[in-house]
């Protein structure tokens, strides 16, 4: 029997040399200190930014305004508004045979600041909040909460405020019913037991000696934040603060093979695609790396990739190399191949029930493909066709990536979606794959080391492949 007839399962760190170890753990300090600062889609661009400007990257905004020509080899990005980003590095190729694209998504699950939010009750000043995304709301009371986001005021600046990070930092969170009260509690079911309306913040206690104050804890808080930060409580309405778990990312397991961090999802694929486009020189195709908002609530807004941004910039790059006009934009979007960055769910053994374990994914065992997405009769997903599919396991297997393939759960069970659809509607090739995941949309959720080597690995080697 020929020895290649079954494909060979294989964990990742039995294949290691001591040297290789040493690069894994390497990047997942990389990974930690990064995932650690940003909590945010803002904070994730600004840090981008900064280091793909450390790395030769130049503003497009810039080469537009300035009439600048550009050429194969050159390094650009474009900011969307602060919030979402697109690198490049310019192939020697036509552009309209096609990109080699990786797309992830920098927004994570959260509780969301209301525009009016503060508040006092009971001698407390609380803030109300909006959850962003799919999240269990149980999972959120009783931890350590900080507030990170952006105030922007009526003169035209804009603070930003970071809250809880910082050992002397004070937290704030959302309270629980004691045990010995929660016999009506206990009988809801799980997604009654907080509801929505009840992610109240809790933010401060003393109130002002002040006789003719009338909510006089609220107005305390309101006095420390104009104190530091000279916001006055009008500037609730044009803010965005994000209230996500305090705290830095933290190995994992007694032998250090996984990362805790809140924003696995979908920072640790951003990260590695990051990572993987950096250092490349002089490719043949042009290659791209998309960094979107707003996918946890449908990919929607300007700031979403259901905006026009992408199509838009690949435009004006076409224009500034002089090869621009519609049918070749629509020939380099129909041409290119793309990877949907997007994490998987990984087995757990705690919960092996929603799992079909022959077409599921395991921690060490690599990168993963997901072939198509979506919830039950493949609602709402990208279904790769056989021929991408067969191309990217040649790219693998050709560079040694240990990957492996995956559906998200059984099929009855639930589902859930990428942005690959909507790269797909350009005719393009694309196809989900990433990181496999414990406690995917908790607040602290767990990821395998080597699978975020060997998804970097499997990112560059995509990106290189001619």
């Amino acid at each position: 029997m020929d020895s290649n007839i079954k494909k060979e399962i294989v964990n990742a760190w039995e294949t290691y040399s001591d040297g290789e170890i040493q690069e894994v753990q390497a990047l997942g300090e990389r990974y930690k200190e990064f995932i650690s600062l940003c909590k945010t889609e803002r904070e994730c661009v600004d840090e981008f930014v900064k280091r793909a400007e450390e790395n030769g990257f130049k503003n497009l905004q810039s080469i537009i305004e300035n009439n600048i020509s550009l050429k194969p080899g050159d390094k650009v990005y474009a900011n969307n508004k602060g919030k979402g980003l697109i690198m490049f590095i310019l192939g020697t190729e036509d552009m309209e045979k096609g990109m080699r694209i990786l797309g992830s998504h920098i927004d994570s699950p959260r509780l969301d600041i209301k525009q009016n939010p503060l508040y006092e009750d009971a001698d407390l000043a609380l803030m109300e909040t909006h959850y962003y995304g799919g999240v269990k709301k149980y999972q959120w009371v009783t931890i350590p909460l900080a507030i990170h986001g952006v105030i922007a005021k009526k003169d035209g600046s804009t603070v930003k405020i970071v809250i809880g990070e910082e050992d002397n930092d004070p937290v704030i969170g959302v309270s629980d019913l004691l045990i010995h009260l929660s016999q009506d509690q206990l009988g809801k079911k799980g997604d009654k037991v907080v509801e929505g309306e009840d992610l109240n913040i809790l933010v401060g206690s003393i109130p002002v000696k002040d006789k003719d104050v009338k909510e006089k804890v609220k107005y305390n808080i309101l006095k420390l934040l104009n104190e530091k930060y000279g916001v006055v409580e009008e500037d609730f309405t044009s803010a965005e603060l994000e209230i996500v778990p305090a705290g830095k990312a933290r190995d994992y397991g007694l032998d250090r093979s996984m990362i805790m961090a809140y924003g696995h999802d979908d920072r640790i694929c951003a990260y590695t695609s990051f990572e993987a486009l950096l250092d490349i020189e002089a490719p043949k195709k042009t290659l791209v790396s998309i960094f979107v908002d707003k996918e946890e609530i449908g990919s929607v807004g300007a700031t979403g990739m259901q905006s026009k941004f992408f199509e838009n910039v690949v435009a004006e790059i076409m224009d500034r190399r002089n090869c621009y006009n519609e049918l070749k934009l629509r020939r380099c979007l129909a041409n290119s191949k793309m990877l949907s960055s997007d994490v998987s769910a990984a087995f757990d053994p705690n919960y092996p029930s929603v799992m079909e374990k022959k077409n599921a994914a395991f921690f060490g065992r690599g990168i993963v493909f997901n072939k198509y997405t979506g919830a039950r009769g493949k609602s709402g997903c990208n279904d790769a066709n056989a021929e991408y599919m067969a191309d990217i396991r040649r790219i693998m297997d050709k560079h040694n990536i240990i990957w492996q393939t995956a559906e998200l759960g059984k099929v009855d069970q639930g589902g859930g979606g990428t942005i690959a659809y909507i790269l797909a509607e350009y005719g393009m090739e694309v196809i989900d794959c990433g990181v496999a995941l414990h406690n995917m949309h908790a607040p602290w959720e767990v990821a395998s080391k080597a699978d975020i080597y060997e998804t970097t690995k499997g990112y560059h080697a995509f990106l290189i492949e001619e």
